[in-house]
């Protein structure tokens, strides 16, 4: 698969855990690509943490608003009836758990729910940003992200970069499956069919829990 390929199989699941109603949050890069695939009846309300509740779709080229931008500076839309406030309201909505569920990229994720996303020790970073405010305010934590980096694994028995926290997350959506995080390990609820149990478990640096009714993986 490639680049694109991976992202849009990434992003059409993730759609599919949304719900009518719900206050989604959506980190930077893929994430973003989310709201493209959501299915027709369904009306979410987009939060962007640096203060805006009722976020569009991206602007036409030439069409930008230099006022309207999300938490990572890419140029956005509000949708007739958005509100926009300052910041420390908008991270009282976050904390105050209105947030139903946030979709994060992640570095590293584990068996325990744990998730680093934010940096790598010896390199440059701008800070967590609002990450550490999600995981723990939001109702679902949901991970969107390649299932390896470079043939390197991304979900672990345990993470060894720095945390962003810990046992936040619920659910993680690669191009392989769809995995969920339980007390007893991390679970394979579904299958790409492009891709086999074994493969998946050899991209995959925790032991994976295959149940019998293992599904292939929605679109």
């Amino acid at each position: 698969m490639d680049k694109n390929e991976i992202r849009e199989t990434i992003a059409r699941r993730a759609a599919l855990e949304l719900k009518d109603g719900d206050v989604v949050n959506l980190g930077i890069g893929l994430p973003t690509a989310i709201p493209e695939y959501v299915n027709k009846g369904v009306k979410v309300i987009i939060q962007s943490e640096n203060g805006l509740l009722g976020m569009g779709p991206t602007p036409e080229v030439g069409k930008e608003n230099k006022h309207f931008v999300n938490a990572g500076g890419s140029f956005i839309t509000a949708l007739p009836g958005a509100s926009s406030f300052d910041s420390a309201t908008s991270f009282a909505i976050i904390r105050g758990g209105h947030v139903n569920v946030t979709f994060l990229g992640a570095l590293q994720a584990d068996e325990k729910g744990n998730l680093a996303n934010w940096m790598i020790p010896g390199k440059k970073t701008p800070g967590m940003g609002g990450a550490m405010d999600l995981v723990m305010g939001a109702r679902r934590v949901i991970l969107t992200m390649e299932h390896t980096a470079k043939g390197e694994h991304k979900i672990l028995s345990q993470c060894t970069l720095p945390l962003t926290a810990a046992g936040q997350v619920n659910l993680i959506i690669t191009e392989m499956g769809v995995m969920e995080i339980t007390t007893e390990g991390i679970v394979l609820k579904e299958i790409n069919p492009e891709f086999t149990v074994e493969q998946v478990q050899t991209a995959t640096g925790a032991k994976l829990i295959i149940p019998t009714d293992l599904k292939p993986m929605q679109k």
